[in-house]
């Protein structure tokens, strides 16, 4: 995987190192040596290439610079050998020093749109690693849309489970959008998960802020580390409650950790590393309460142990599926 985070020596000192080499190839004769250098350079840290190549479009885009402004750089003086090297040291040290004054370079470095989609298949699980240097971890049977615009990362989980790695980037927000809620971070460490009738979200690291979709920019709640909540399918958002990141993203590692969880809430996550799903034959069942661990590759052992932990029974419907019912 590519490395994404800045170069060590930062990003002053690579700038103006990519300066000295632009401006050292302006020279008629570069020998062997320059080169082996400047491949080992070039090499050492993807920053170090890009901040090369956007000196390269600032030498194509030469033009720019005032036309006497060119010209009293470009006029020979007798001895035009000797003053060769020096007027091309001068023209590029003008592109540089004009680039500087326009904002060129953060224009140039703006980040292209991009756009993607990501999903899992029954069983899996796969880590994605998006273009500003964030991740996301996908649960089985989940999918993402991704939408990255100069200002704005959004990404639309419109099946299952997700945990977003995101990179900080003040400038341009990180955005999730779930069924009828809306997580909104610059840089953090959060799950989310979308469900048959409300979104919840789980902070692990940073602060988010949770919102219903159609809600105005300042109805919000901020949940930091350790704090969970939901949005219902209304857009209402549920107050913040204290939660446990590790056991709610257990999933990451083969586990599905259920603490004084709902059969409804349990059958509906289970439904996710199943062929068929998983249903609950009433309300008053689906309310019962299960405390347990499981495997999510063997949810057959979970069906097995239910009857000997709730007064609850397994049967297995036409269609393949199976349904919790009351015993």
């Amino acid at each position: 995987m590519m490395d994404t985070r800045d170069c060590a020596c930062g990003q002053t000192a690579v700038r103006d190192e990519a300066a000295r080499w632009f401006v050292r190839f302006q020279e008629p004769a570069v020998d062997v040596e320059a080169y082996r250098q400047f491949d080992s350079w070039l090499n050492q840290h993807p920053q170090h290439r890009n901040e090369f190549e956007v000196l390269q479009g600032l030498w194509s885009a030469a033009d720019l610079l005032p036309t006497t402004r060119l010209q009293a750089l470009c006029e020979e003086a007798p001895n035009r050998s000797k003053r060769r090297p020096l007027l091309r040291y001068a023209v590029a040290a003008s592109v540089l020093a004009m680039a500087v004054g326009l904002g060129l370079f953060n224009v140039l470095q703006q980040p292209s749109p991009y756009t993607a989609e990501f999903s899992t298949a029954l069983g899996e699980r796969r880590q994605v690693a998006l273009p500003d240097g964030s991740t996301v971890d996908l649960d089985s049977r989940s999918r993402i849309q991704v939408r990255f615009e100069k200002d704005r990362r959004a990404i639309e989980l419109s099946d299952g489970e997700a945990l977003f790695s995101v990179e900080h980037d003040s400038n341009r927000p990180f955005v999730v959008e779930a069924g009828s809620g809306k997580v909104i971070v610059t840089g953090t460490r959060f799950d989310v998960r979308r469900g048959s009738s409300d979104t919840r979200v789980v902070v692990e690291q940073g602060t988010v802020k949770v919102q219903g979709r159609d809600a105005a920019a300042d109805d919000f709640i901020s949940l930091t580390a350790g704090l969970g909540s939901h949005v219902d399918a209304a857009g209402k958002v549920a107050p913040a409650y204290a939660v446990n990141p590790a056991e709610l993203t257990a999933w990451r590692s083969g586990k599905l950790v259920f603490n004084n969880a709902s059969l409804a809430d349990v059958a509906e996550q289970v439904s996710r590393y199943r062929e068929k799903p998983l249903k609950v034959g009433n309300a008053a069942v689906g309310n019962l309460r299960l405390t347990s661990v499981f495997k999510s590759d063997n949810t057959d052992a979970l069906l097995k142990a239910l009857p000997n932990i709730l007064p609850v029974a397994v049967r297995t419907l036409d269609d393949g599926s199976q349904e919790i019912i009351s015993k």
